[in-house]
C-alpha cells in the first residue's frame, strides 16, 4: 500500500547536491564539443566570448532556476504553475524537452559503451574488438547493424533507469560521489599521456592559440552564436533539470555560492576534456572534426595507432565518457519524472519514482530505438521530410523547447516578476550579486536567449542569417 504522507525527497548533503548539478552539466557536449568549438572558433578568442557568456547569463539563469525550484518546492511543470497558472505552458517546454534529449542521447551512450567493451576487447585479444579496423570503418559498420545499435542503446538507458529509481540519495546522489571523482582522475590521467605525445604542442595551440581573425565581417557573430550555444546546452538550462534539482536543495543551502561553482567547474572540465583529446588527435595526424566523428572515429584512429597502450587509453577514454553520459542522462530523467513525482504526492498517492523511472524511460528509450533503427538516415523516412531522427530530436529539444522557454523565462522574472526569485536567494546566502543579478536577467538574458534561439533555427535549417 502507498504512503499517502509520503514527502518530498531532498539532497542528503550539499555535496552531493554539487556534484550531481556539475555531473547534470558535464557530459557529451563537454567531451567532444567544446574542444572541436573552441580550436575551430579562434581558440582563446572563443575562451574569451564563453567566459564572458557564462558570467553575464549562464550564472544568473543557473540562479534563476535553482531558486524558482526551492521557492516552489517543486518540479519544472508544477514550478511555473505555481508562479502563475499561465506560466505552466513554459513548464510543460521545460518537461517535454528532456523526453527528445533522452531519446537520442541514449543512442550516443550506447555506442559509448560499445567502444568502452570493444577496446576491452582488443586489451585481452578478443574477437569482439575493433581489432585494428580504420575508425571510420567500425563507426559505419556499428550504425549499420541495427540490431547492436539497438542493444547497447537499451543497456545504456536501463542502467540510467535503475539509478533514478533507487531515489534521490541513494541513487543520483551516491552515483555522482563516486563517478565525478573518477571521471576527474581518469581525465588527469589522459592529460598527461595525450600532451607528451610527439607533436602535441599543435593540439594545445589549435586549442589556446588567439586568432581573432575569425571576428572579421561577420564572423564574430558566428563565433559568438556558437560560444552561447556551448554555454546555453553545456549547463543544462531550459531543460527543467536545474528547477527540478533546486526544488530538491534546503533552505541553508547557498545558491548564490552553488550557482557560481557549477559553471566554473564544467568549465574546468571542458578545458580539460580539450587537453585531454587534441593534442592526442593532432600527434596521430588525425583531422579534428567536430560532432560524433571526432568521439567515434577521429579517437579511435588515435587510440588504434597507439600500440599496446591504445586499447588501455580507450578503455579509460571510452569509460569516462559513458560516467559522464549516465551523469547526465539520470539529470535528463529525473526531470522528466519531477513533476509526476510531485503530483502523485500531492494527490496522496505517495512517492511513485520506481514506477515513473520505468514508464517514462521506456517511451524514451522507444525513441532511442528509432534512432538506433534509423542507423543515422539509413533506413527510416526522414523526421519532417529533411532530418535524420537523431538530428530531429534534437531540433524539437534544443533547437527549439529550451531556448524559447529559457527566453519567456528571462521576460518573466527579469520583467514581469522581478521580485520574486531574489527573495529565495537571501535564504541560505546574503546574494553580494543582487544588483548583478537584477540587471543580467533584464537585460543581458533576454538577448542572449533570443539570440541562441535564432541561432538555432538558422542552424537547423539553413536559414542564412549570418
Amino acid at each position: 500500500m502507498q504512503n499517502k504522507k509520503a514527502k518530498r525527497e531532498s539532497w542528503g548533503s550539499s555535496l552531493g547536491f554539487m556534484l550531481a548539478a556539475i555531473g547534470s552539466a558535464v557530459g557529451l557536449g563537454n567531451l567532444w564539443g567544446f574542444p572541436y568549438k573552441l580550436g575551430m572558433n579562434g581558440g582563446f578568442a572563443f575562451l574569451i566570448l564563453y567566459l564572458i557568456l557564462a558570467v553575464f547569463a549562464g550564472y544568473v539563469l543557473i540562479m534563476t532556476e535553482l531558486s524558482l525550484g526551492r521557492k516552489t518546492n517543486s518540479s519544472i511543470i508544477l514550478a511555473y504553475h505555481a508562479i502563475s497558472k499561465k506560466y505552466t505552458i513554459v513548464g510543460w517546454f521545460g518537461a517535454l524537452a528532456p523526453f527528445f534529449i533522452l531519446g537520442f542521447y541514449s543512442y550516443l551512450g550506447g555506442y559509448c559503451l560499445k567502444y568502452t567493451i570493444a577496446n576491452l576487447g582488443d586489451l585481452f585479444g578478443a574477437k569482439w574488438g575493433v581489432n585494428g579496423m580504420d575508425g571510420p570503418d567500425y563507426f559505419a559498420q556499428l550504425s549499420s547493424d541495427r540490431l547492436q545499435s539497438s542493444v547497447f542503446t537499451a543497456i545504456f538507458l536501463v542502467l540510467t533507469i535503475i539509478i533514478v529509481a533507487r531515489g534521490l540519495s541513494e541513487g543520483i546522489e551516491r552515483f555522482n560521489k563516486i563517478a565525478m571523482p573518477a571521471l576527474f582522475f581518469m581525465l588527469l590521467i589522459i592529460i598527461i599521456r595525450s600532451v607528451t605525445l610527439p607533436g602535441a604542442s599543435e593540439g594545445i595551440a589549435f586549442l589556446f592559440k588567439p586568432n581573432f581573425s575569425v571576428f572579421k565581417g561577420t564572423g564574430w557573430i558566428t563565433v559568438l552564436a556558437a560560444a552561447g550555444g556551448q554555454v546555453f546546452f553545456s549547463l543544462s538550462l531550459g531543460m527543467g533539470i536545474l528547477v527540478t534539482y533546486g526544488s530538491y536543495m534546503k533552505k541553508d543551502q547557498n545558491i548564490e555560492r552553488s550557482s557560481l561553482i557549477i559553471p566554473v567547474a564544467d568549465t574546468v572540465i571542458a578545458l580539460m576534456a580539450g587537453l585531454a583529446i587534441m593534442p592526442a588527435v593532432f600527434a596521430s595526424g588525425q583531422s579534428p572534426q567536430g560532432g560524433v566523428g571526432l568521439l567515434y572515429m577521429t579517437l579511435q584512429t588515435v587510440f588504434n595507432g597507439m600500440g599496446k597502450l591504445g586499447p588501455i587509453f580507450g578503455v579509460l577514454f571510452y569509460g569516462l565518457v559513458v560516467i559522464a553520459a549516465i551523469t547526465s542522462s539520470m539529470s535528463v530523467l529525473e526531470a522528466i519524472i519531477g513533476s509526476f513525482i510531485d503530483y502523485g504526492i500531492r494527490k496522496g498517492k505517495g512517492n511513485q519514482r520506481k514506477k515513473l523511472a520505468w514508464i517514462f524511460g521506456l517511451v524514451c528509450l522507444c525513441m532511442g530505438l528509432l534512432v538506433a533503427c534509423d542507423g543515422l538516415g539509413k533506413y527510416l523516412p526522414p523526421m519532417f521530410g529533411k532530418f535524420i531522427w537523431l538530428d530531429g530530436f534534437d531540433l524539437l529539444a534544443e533547437g527549439l523547447l529550451m531556448p524559447l522557454g529559457a527566453f519567456i523565462t528571462t521576460i518573466i522574472f527579469g520583467w514581469v516578476r522581478p521580485n520574486v526569485l531574489p527573495e529565495e536567494v537571501h535564504i541560505g546566502s546574503e546574494f553580494k550579486s543582487e544588483k548583478f543579478y537584477r540587471f543580467c536577467i533584464k537585460w543581458v538574458a533576454p538577448i542572449f536567449t533570443f539570440f541562441i534561439l535564432i541561432g538555432q533555427l538558422n542552424t537547423f535549417f539553413g536559414l542564412g542569417l549570418f
